[in-house]
Protein backbone atom coordinates (compact mmCIF):
# COMPACT_ATOMS: atom_id res chain seq x y z
CA UNK A 1 0.00 0.00 0.00
CA UNK A 2 3.00 2.39 0.40
CA UNK A 3 2.72 2.82 -4.19
CA UNK A 4 -0.45 4.74 -3.09
CA UNK A 5 -0.28 8.33 -1.87
CA UNK A 6 -0.80 8.64 1.73
CA UNK A 7 -3.53 11.72 1.72
CA UNK A 8 -5.64 9.61 -0.92
CA UNK A 9 -5.53 6.72 1.39
CA UNK A 10 -6.28 9.03 4.45
CA UNK A 11 -8.98 10.02 2.26
CA UNK A 12 -10.52 6.82 2.07
CA UNK A 13 -10.26 6.24 5.20
CA UNK A 14 -12.02 8.91 6.69
CA UNK A 15 -14.79 8.56 5.03
CA UNK A 16 -14.99 4.95 5.89
CA UNK A 17 -15.16 5.96 9.50
CA UNK A 18 -16.92 8.59 9.11
CA UNK A 19 -20.07 6.92 8.04
CA UNK A 20 -19.41 3.75 10.18
CA UNK A 21 -22.50 4.51 12.56
CA UNK A 22 -24.65 4.92 9.38
CA UNK A 23 -24.00 1.93 8.17
CA UNK A 24 -23.95 0.01 11.37
CA UNK A 25 -27.49 1.50 11.84
CA UNK A 26 -28.88 0.33 8.38
CA UNK A 27 -28.03 -3.05 9.06
CA UNK A 28 -29.62 -3.21 12.68
CA UNK A 29 -32.97 -1.75 11.65
CA UNK A 30 -33.26 -4.24 8.90
CA UNK A 31 -32.19 -7.14 11.40
CA UNK A 32 -33.83 -5.88 14.80
CA UNK A 33 -37.37 -7.46 14.26
CA UNK A 34 -36.12 -10.61 13.34
CA UNK A 35 -34.45 -11.44 16.83
CA UNK A 36 -33.06 -9.39 19.58
CA UNK A 37 -29.13 -10.49 19.76
CA UNK A 38 -29.01 -8.87 16.51
CA UNK A 39 -29.64 -5.56 17.82
CA UNK A 40 -26.65 -6.72 19.92
CA UNK A 41 -24.51 -6.99 17.16
CA UNK A 42 -24.02 -3.17 16.49
CA UNK A 43 -20.84 -2.88 18.11
CA UNK A 44 -19.45 -5.54 16.37
CA UNK A 45 -20.46 -4.18 13.19
CA UNK A 46 -19.43 -1.44 13.89
CA UNK A 47 -15.90 -2.40 15.24
CA UNK A 48 -15.19 -3.89 11.71
CA UNK A 49 -16.56 -1.08 9.89
CA UNK A 50 -13.87 0.63 11.84
CA UNK A 51 -11.15 -2.23 10.81
CA UNK A 52 -12.23 -1.67 7.26
CA UNK A 53 -11.35 1.88 7.03
CA UNK A 54 -8.46 1.10 9.12
CA UNK A 55 -7.06 -1.62 7.22
CA UNK A 56 -6.75 1.12 4.45
CA UNK A 57 -3.92 2.42 6.08
CA UNK A 58 -2.66 -1.28 7.37
CA UNK A 59 0.34 -2.93 6.57
CA UNK A 60 -1.35 -6.51 5.17
CA UNK A 61 0.18 -8.45 8.26
CA UNK A 62 -1.40 -6.07 10.79
CA UNK A 63 -4.53 -5.86 9.42
CA UNK A 64 -4.26 -9.71 8.87
CA UNK A 65 -3.80 -10.12 12.29
CA UNK A 66 -6.65 -7.40 13.16
CA UNK A 67 -9.31 -8.83 11.24
CA UNK A 68 -8.35 -12.60 13.16
CA UNK A 69 -9.24 -11.17 16.28
CA UNK A 70 -12.64 -10.06 14.94
CA UNK A 71 -13.37 -13.43 13.43
CA UNK A 72 -12.77 -14.93 16.90
CA UNK A 73 -15.30 -12.91 19.04
CA UNK A 74 -17.96 -12.80 16.55
CA UNK A 75 -17.78 -16.41 15.94
CA UNK A 76 -18.12 -16.65 19.88
CA UNK A 77 -20.97 -14.46 19.95
CA UNK A 78 -22.74 -16.02 16.96
CA UNK A 79 -21.63 -20.29 18.75
CA UNK A 80 -23.13 -18.81 22.21
CA UNK A 81 -26.37 -17.65 21.23
CA UNK A 82 -27.06 -20.35 19.14
CA UNK A 83 -26.87 -18.03 15.74
CA UNK A 84 -25.90 -19.18 12.35
CA UNK A 85 -22.83 -18.75 10.34
CA UNK A 86 -24.31 -17.04 8.06
CA UNK A 87 -25.59 -13.90 9.46
CA UNK A 88 -22.13 -12.82 9.62
CA UNK A 89 -21.37 -14.07 6.50
CA UNK A 90 -24.09 -11.84 5.05
CA UNK A 91 -22.76 -8.74 6.97
CA UNK A 92 -19.51 -8.60 5.72
CA UNK A 93 -20.40 -9.34 1.92
CA UNK A 94 -23.00 -6.14 2.96
CA UNK A 95 -20.37 -4.10 4.04
CA UNK A 96 -17.89 -4.87 1.46
CA UNK A 97 -20.30 -3.62 -1.34
CA UNK A 98 -21.21 -0.34 0.60
CA UNK A 99 -17.33 -0.02 1.25
CA UNK A 100 -16.78 -1.14 -1.94
CA UNK A 101 -18.63 1.86 -3.41
CA UNK A 102 -16.77 4.77 -1.15
CA UNK A 103 -13.39 3.29 -3.19
CA UNK A 104 -15.09 3.75 -6.12
CA UNK A 105 -16.82 7.13 -5.77
CA UNK A 106 -13.27 8.09 -4.08
CA UNK A 107 -11.17 6.70 -7.01
CA UNK A 108 -13.61 8.75 -9.32
CA UNK A 109 -13.12 11.78 -7.08
CA UNK A 110 -9.72 12.47 -7.37
CA UNK A 111 -8.82 10.31 -10.62
CA UNK A 112 -7.04 7.21 -9.43
CA UNK A 113 -5.04 5.62 -11.72
CA UNK A 114 -5.75 2.42 -12.68
CA UNK A 115 -3.06 1.08 -10.57
CA UNK A 116 -3.80 2.99 -8.09
CA UNK A 117 -7.13 1.74 -7.55
CA UNK A 118 -6.47 -1.48 -7.93
CA UNK A 119 -3.84 -1.39 -5.33
CA UNK A 120 -6.73 -0.12 -2.90
CA UNK A 121 -9.37 -2.69 -4.06
CA UNK A 122 -7.22 -5.19 -3.30
CA UNK A 123 -6.21 -4.92 -0.43
CA UNK A 124 -9.20 -4.05 0.62
CA UNK A 125 -10.82 -7.47 -0.85
CA UNK A 126 -8.01 -9.39 1.04
CA UNK A 127 -9.24 -8.04 4.22
CA UNK A 128 -12.49 -9.08 3.98
CA UNK A 129 -11.41 -11.91 2.26
CA UNK A 130 -9.58 -12.68 5.36
CA UNK A 131 -12.88 -11.90 7.78
CA UNK A 132 -14.84 -14.63 6.09
CA UNK A 133 -11.87 -17.04 6.55
CA UNK A 134 -11.57 -16.54 10.03
CA UNK A 135 -15.26 -16.10 10.85
CA UNK A 136 -16.17 -19.55 9.48
CA UNK A 137 -12.70 -21.32 11.06
CA UNK A 138 -13.83 -19.78 14.34
CA UNK A 139 -16.80 -20.98 13.96
CA UNK A 140 -16.55 -24.59 12.78
CA UNK A 141 -14.56 -24.81 15.74
CA UNK A 142 -16.37 -23.50 18.65
CA UNK A 143 -19.61 -25.07 17.22
CA UNK A 144 -17.70 -28.44 17.32
CA UNK A 145 -16.28 -27.52 20.63
CA UNK A 146 -20.04 -27.05 22.04
CA UNK A 147 -20.99 -30.34 20.50
CA UNK A 148 -18.52 -32.54 21.86
CA UNK A 149 -19.06 -30.55 25.01
CA UNK A 150 -22.97 -31.00 25.23
CA UNK A 151 -22.25 -35.15 24.18
CA UNK A 152 -19.71 -35.55 26.93
CA UNK A 153 -22.80 -33.97 29.36
CA UNK A 154 -25.56 -36.18 28.10
CA UNK A 155 -23.00 -39.30 27.72
CA UNK A 156 -21.59 -38.14 31.67
CA UNK A 157 -25.42 -37.92 32.67
CA UNK A 158 -25.95 -41.28 30.83
CA UNK A 159 -23.39 -42.81 33.25
CA UNK A 160 -24.76 -42.20 36.91
CA UNK A 161 -23.49 -43.33 40.76
CA UNK A 162 -26.81 -43.75 42.25
CA UNK A 163 -26.17 -44.02 46.03
CA UNK A 164 -28.57 -46.92 47.30
CA UNK A 165 -27.16 -46.79 51.14
CA UNK A 166 -24.58 -45.58 52.74
CA UNK A 167 -22.02 -48.24 51.66
CA UNK A 168 -23.54 -49.25 48.47
CA UNK A 169 -23.60 -47.85 44.87
CA UNK A 170 -25.02 -48.57 41.38
CA UNK A 171 -23.67 -47.41 38.57
CA UNK A 172 -26.27 -49.12 35.69
CA UNK A 173 -24.92 -48.84 31.91
CA UNK A 174 -27.40 -48.56 29.54
CA UNK A 175 -27.04 -48.63 25.40
CA UNK A 176 -23.80 -49.44 23.49
CA UNK A 177 -20.45 -48.88 25.00
CA UNK A 178 -17.69 -46.90 23.42
CA UNK A 179 -14.05 -46.42 24.55
CA UNK A 180 -15.12 -43.06 24.58
CA UNK A 181 -17.77 -44.05 27.08
CA UNK A 182 -16.01 -46.34 28.71
CA UNK A 183 -13.53 -43.72 30.00
CA UNK A 184 -16.47 -41.60 31.39
CA UNK A 185 -17.48 -44.53 33.53
CA UNK A 186 -13.81 -44.61 34.52
CA UNK A 187 -14.20 -41.13 35.78
CA UNK A 188 -17.75 -41.38 37.35
CA UNK A 189 -16.81 -44.52 39.10
CA UNK A 190 -13.91 -43.29 40.99
CA UNK A 191 -15.12 -40.00 41.27
CA UNK A 192 -18.26 -40.82 43.10
CA UNK A 193 -16.66 -43.93 44.83
CA UNK A 194 -14.14 -41.79 46.42
CA UNK A 195 -16.93 -39.00 46.87
CA UNK A 196 -19.22 -41.52 48.57
CA UNK A 197 -16.92 -43.55 50.33
CA UNK A 198 -18.53 -46.76 49.42
CA UNK A 199 -17.79 -50.31 50.35
CA UNK A 200 -19.54 -51.92 47.39
CA UNK A 201 -20.17 -50.54 43.78
CA UNK A 202 -22.43 -52.98 41.59
CA UNK A 203 -21.88 -52.35 37.58
CA UNK A 204 -25.46 -53.76 36.08
CA UNK A 205 -24.96 -54.59 32.75
CA UNK A 206 -28.55 -55.63 31.99
CA UNK A 207 -29.11 -53.08 29.62
CA UNK A 208 -25.76 -53.64 27.63
CA UNK A 209 -26.55 -55.58 24.58
CA UNK A 210 -23.09 -55.83 23.13
CA UNK A 211 -19.35 -54.19 24.37
CA UNK A 212 -15.69 -55.00 22.41
CA UNK A 213 -12.96 -56.12 23.44
CA UNK A 214 -11.35 -52.82 24.16
CA UNK A 215 -14.33 -51.91 25.92
CA UNK A 216 -14.86 -54.94 27.94
CA UNK A 217 -10.52 -54.55 28.83
CA UNK A 218 -11.23 -50.88 29.72
CA UNK A 219 -14.53 -52.10 32.23
CA UNK A 220 -11.94 -54.42 34.43
CA UNK A 221 -9.37 -51.83 34.65
CA UNK A 222 -11.81 -49.75 36.34
CA UNK A 223 -12.20 -52.42 38.46
CA UNK A 224 -8.89 -53.04 39.35
CA UNK A 225 -8.89 -49.04 39.81
CA UNK A 226 -11.94 -49.34 42.19
CA UNK A 227 -10.19 -51.88 44.32
CA UNK A 228 -7.37 -49.86 44.73
CA UNK A 229 -9.61 -47.91 46.80
CA UNK A 230 -10.73 -50.35 48.64
CA UNK A 231 -14.10 -50.79 46.93
CA UNK A 232 -15.58 -54.21 45.78
CA UNK A 233 -17.30 -54.38 42.81
CA UNK A 234 -20.27 -56.58 41.97
CA UNK A 235 -21.22 -57.33 38.14
CA UNK A 236 -25.27 -58.14 37.43
CA UNK A 237 -26.78 -58.52 34.42
CA UNK A 238 -24.33 -59.44 32.29
CA UNK A 239 -24.73 -61.22 29.04
CA UNK A 240 -23.55 -64.59 27.66
CA UNK A 241 -21.84 -62.58 24.84
CA UNK A 242 -20.29 -59.97 26.89
CA UNK A 243 -19.04 -63.11 29.17
CA UNK A 244 -17.50 -64.81 26.24
CA UNK A 245 -15.48 -61.86 24.94
CA UNK A 246 -14.14 -61.94 28.51
CA UNK A 247 -12.96 -65.17 27.92
CA UNK A 248 -11.58 -64.41 24.84
CA UNK A 249 -9.58 -61.82 26.38
CA UNK A 250 -8.38 -63.89 28.81
CA UNK A 251 -9.78 -61.48 31.63
CA UNK A 252 -9.42 -62.26 35.13
CA UNK A 253 -12.89 -62.54 37.20
CA UNK A 254 -11.18 -64.27 39.85
CA UNK A 255 -12.52 -62.61 43.14
CA UNK A 256 -15.53 -60.38 41.29
CA UNK A 257 -19.03 -61.59 42.25
CA UNK A 258 -21.20 -61.56 39.16
CA UNK A 259 -25.21 -62.12 39.70
CA UNK A 260 -27.77 -62.78 36.57
CA UNK A 261 -30.23 -59.73 37.85
CA UNK A 262 -29.55 -56.37 39.75
CA UNK A 263 -31.80 -57.80 42.94
CA UNK A 264 -29.18 -60.87 43.69
CA UNK A 265 -26.52 -58.33 43.39
CA UNK A 266 -28.13 -56.28 46.22
CA UNK A 267 -29.20 -58.74 48.24
CA UNK A 268 -25.77 -60.01 48.15
CA UNK A 269 -24.24 -56.62 48.96
CA UNK A 270 -26.69 -56.08 52.29
CA UNK A 271 -25.73 -59.54 53.51
CA UNK A 272 -22.55 -59.23 53.11
CA UNK A 273 -22.60 -55.28 54.93
CA UNK A 274 -24.99 -56.87 57.76
CA UNK A 275 -22.88 -59.31 58.54
CA UNK A 276 -20.12 -57.43 59.29
CA UNK A 277 -21.56 -55.17 61.66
Amino acid sequence: MQSVQSEDLKDIRATILEKKEGLAETKRQELADTHHIYTELTNFRVDLITIYGESILMEKDVAIDTIKKWGENIADLLVNHGLPLNLALEEISFYRNEIGEIIKEKGEDNQFSLDTFHSITSHFNTVVDDAIQWVSKSYVKGYTEKINHAKYAIDELSIPVVRMTEEIGILPLVGDFDTKRAQILMENALDKGKEYKLKWLIFDLSAVPIIDTMVADQLFKVIAALKLLGINVIISGMRAEIAQIMVRLGIEVKGIKSFSSLHQAVDYANSFTESLK
